[in-house]
């Protein structure tokens, strides 16, 4: 199946941010990297901001897709455990990309933007408001996962795979809890 206009438009504007950073990323080189006229472009998208809020989607989309996968079932079928432990074993392998990094950026200055991001955080591995420590760990691996991701995503670093090897072991231990011991039951404020 042929991709529609709009998801090129998307995946070209991923590609400038990449290569040239979120600055760079105008309606014009949108659509020169789409192979679109400006006009186009504007069938799709008014202003940049609409574009940069469709990105967002399309991007946090596309999170959801592979952490499905990782997943291996629907997400409405998995534990909550089940699920962050899915999202902490794909964030550790995932390939950090610059342009992820700049959009997550972008969002935390824009309410409307952030939202997409948290919805698709609380989803996957929620917050915790309880001192359940499986809950805890789960956050804990959580934390990890990310802060592996956002280093890798930053420019200029790297780590041997012995030692991304190593931490992935590391954070597995925090999700080795027993999934069959009950949680203790979150204490009501």
């Amino acid at each position: 199946m042929r991709p529609s206009s709009r998801t090129l438009i998307l995946d070209a504007a991923v590609r400038v941010t990449e290569r040239a950073g979120i600055t760079a990323l105008t309606m014009d080189s949108a659509a020169e990297e789409a192979g679109l006229t400006k006009g186009g472009l504007l069938y799709h998208f008014r202003t940049r901001e609409d574009m940069i809020l469709a990105i967002q989607r399309h991007l946090v989309d596309g999170w959801e897709a592979r952490l499905v996968a990782e997943l291996g079932k629907p997400w409405a079928e998995a534990t909550p455990l089940e699920r962050g432990a899915a999202y902490v074993n794909l964030t550790m392998r995932e390939e950090a990309r610059q342009a992820d990094l700049a959009f997550m950026v972008e969002a935390e200055s824009n309410p409307e933007l952030a939202r997409i991001w948290d919805e698709l955080m609380e989803r996957w591995v929620p917050t915790p408001h309880s001192l359940d420590p499986r809950r805890l760990d789960l956050f804990l691996a959580r934390l990890a996962a990310d802060g592996l991701w956002m280093f890798r995503a930053t420019p200029g670093n790297a780590l041997s795979e012995e030692v991304e090897e190593g931490l992935r072991a590391r954070v597995a231990e925090l999700l080795a809890a027993d999934p069959e011991t009950p949680a203790p039951e979150e204490k009501r404020a």
